[in-house]
């Protein structure tokens, strides 16, 4: 996420979550401090978020790990993963 992103825009991007799970994960990224709530108080009101610096700092780790799923997990698994990671927060 190098810009916002609207919630909307998360939903589609990432397949097979739900709108309720994706609140509470970007919720708890919030928490964290990895991600911020960004508000357009409008009208109409516009929600978005973006990787604060701390959450940017991630990038190298995420791409990382992207490029081991891509030798590693078979075509198929990752929404299999996606769900099982999903359980374990």
């Amino acid at each position: 996420m190098s810009s916002p992103v609207r919630f909307n825009q998360l939903l589609t991007g990432i397949p097979g979550i739900s709108d309720r799970v994706l609140t509470e994960r970007l919720r708890e990224l919030e928490g964290e401090g990895l991600v911020e709530r960004l508000v357009d108080p409008g009208p109409p009101v516009r929600v978005s978020y973006r990787l604060t610096e701390r959450g940017r700092a991630l990038e190298p780790i995420m791409a990382a790990v992207d490029c081991w799923a891509e030798a590693w997990v078979a075509p198929g698994a990752s929404a299999e993963l996606a769900r099982a990671a999903s359980f374990a927060g």
